[in-house]
């Protein structure tokens, strides 16, 4: 009987190699179904970290990044060790992104698809123009968060600050704490049975442990979608 070969890892350190090195590396193998495993050591908050990856890679990066990381990503699993600058996983297709400490403004803005897992905070904007992605934040989000977002899921298991979903689509917000004021044209809506299994499927792959039971569900009222006089301030 044949014995597992266990993968190689490749280790790029980017106190002796740079940013473009890597990603150049990482691309090379774009496009094909092989599983490579990197490891990405001193990245010192460099941008643009493991982007626009389109293969099975599985990237570990130890240490904090900065703009873009991950930006475009498909198919890779990309996990940073770190904290996060602004535009994490930007307009990200599929896979999984994870960060352990927090996320600048705008993490998974105009993603498409995948899992996005931000273990600490996310500061503003998290999801803005969402278009398919599922995000979960085990910490708190900060204003703007889920603003115009059209589909995916956004999961925040701490607080949300002011204008939650403002001018929400189809998307939808499932939240376990407090926000001080919802945007223009979102609301609380009931929650089915199908919404509290979705969100159960997500807090399990995302690790969480709070229980399903204490989140509210957000989305659209549905009154801005044609234009109405009566509606008039709430697109200023």
């Amino acid at each position: 009987m044949s014995q597992a070969v266990a993968m190689e890892e490749r280790v790029y350190d980017l106190n002796q190699q740079s940013v473009r090195d890597l990603n150049q590396a990482l691309h090379d193998f774009n496009g094909t179904r092989e599983t490579s495993r990197w490891r990405v050591l001193n990245p010192k908050g460099e941008h643009a970290i493991a982007c626009g990856l389109d293969n099975h890679a599985e990237v570990i990066v130890e240490g904090h990044v900065g703009y873009y990381c991950a930006g475009m990503n498909q198919h890779a699993s990309v996990t940073v060790n770190g904290n996060a600058g602004t535009g994490l996983a930007e307009n990200m297709m599929s896979g999984v992104v994870r960060i352990t400490g927090n996320a600048s403004q705008s993490a998974g803005a105009t993603g498409h698809g995948g899992l996005l897992v931000i273990d600490g905070d996310a500061a503003a904007r998290c999801g803005i123009s969402l278009k398919g992605l599922d995000i979960v934040v085990k910490g708190s989000v900060g204003h703007m968060s889920g603003f115009m977002a059209q589909k995916g899921t956004i999961v925040i298991c701490g607080d949300a600050g002011a204008a939650l979903g403002d001018s929400i689509y189809e998307a939808e917000i499932f939240l376990a704490g407090n926000c001080p004021e919802l945007g223009a044209d979102c609301e609380e809506k009931p929650m089915s049975d199908d919404d509290r299994k979705r969100l159960i499927a997500l807090l399990d792959q995302a690790g969480g442990t709070i229980d399903p039971n204490s989140f509210r569900k957000f989305g659209s009222a549905r009154k801005l979608y044609n234009f109405s006089i009566d509606n008039a301030d709430a697109y200023a």
